[in-house]
């Protein structure tokens, strides 16, 4: 159970953070949610797909397996791509608001806390300052909340448009079992092409078309999932 407080240079003033990847601090997850601008970096690895939330909305994510607490792109040598999601990397950090002010959190119950005291990234100077390990940190948190702020845009185009539409995904592995992964949607390509030159410019100039086809290519990764799961059942020969 995640534990955020208002992360502050006196209580925290030796806090010490554990930056790598690993099962143990959480990145076991098959999914993190993206904002467009991530989806140039992302799409290159993982299938960009929406899910929705509360409110009658949806949110980006970026797939890492194909089942529930799956990471196919964790290893014991760490993450086999070469971009990490933000959503990732800023833990154990969240951004809240107070008034018009954006503040900083750290989730005290987070393993990555759990470290000595010359492990790990130090997060204030001696003086109390922030190290540039916490600068890059709320850049992070900075980058993802105006990201998502960007994102009720896109998904309201998308929804104009009807661009997304809801699939469900089945494949047998090598072994024999079977994936499916169902709840989750992606641009309805027939009303891509369909769209005239006028709506196509609205999606262009308000930066929403690239984000669409980096979706759209993003799709070919279900294969290179499907490898990877299929690579753990291999038989040495």
């Amino acid at each position: 159970m995640a534990k955020p407080v208002l992360l502050n240079n006196i209580t925290h003033q030796h806090l010490r953070v554990r930056t790598g990847p690993g099962a143990e601090f959480g990145d076991n997850q098959m999914a993190a949610p993206i904002i467009a601008a991530e989806f140039r970096q992302a799409q290159a690895h993982y299938p960009i797909v929406f899910r929705p939330t509360a409110g009658d909305g949806f949110e980006a994510l970026a797939l890492f397996g194909l089942a529930a607490g799956d990471n196919l792109f964790l290893s014991n040598d760490g993450w086999d791509a070469d971009y990490v999601p933000l959503a990732v990397r800023r833990q154990p950090f969240l951004i809240g608001v107070s008034g018009q002010e954006l503040t900083v959190h750290v989730d005290e119950d987070s393993a990555r806390l759990r470290c000595g005291p010359d492990e790990g990234e130090a997060v204030f100077l001696e003086e109390g300052s922030p190290t540039p390990y916490l600068e890059q940190v709320n850049s992070m948190l900075f980058a993802l909340h105006e990201g998502m702020l960007e994102m009720t845009g896109l998904i309201a185009a998308l929804r104009e448009h009807a661009l997304l539409e809801a699939f469900v995904f089945e494949i047998e592995l090598a072994d024999g079992s079977e994936r499916r992964l169902e709840g989750l949607y992606t641009i309805n390509e027939e009303a891509l092409a369909a769209l005239d030159a006028a709506a196509l410019d609205r999606l262009h100039r308000a930066g929403y078309l690239l984000p669409v086809y980096m979706v759209v290519a993003s799709l070919s990764n279900f294969r290179a999932l499907i490898e990877r799961e299929n690579r753990r059942y291999a038989v040495p020969r």
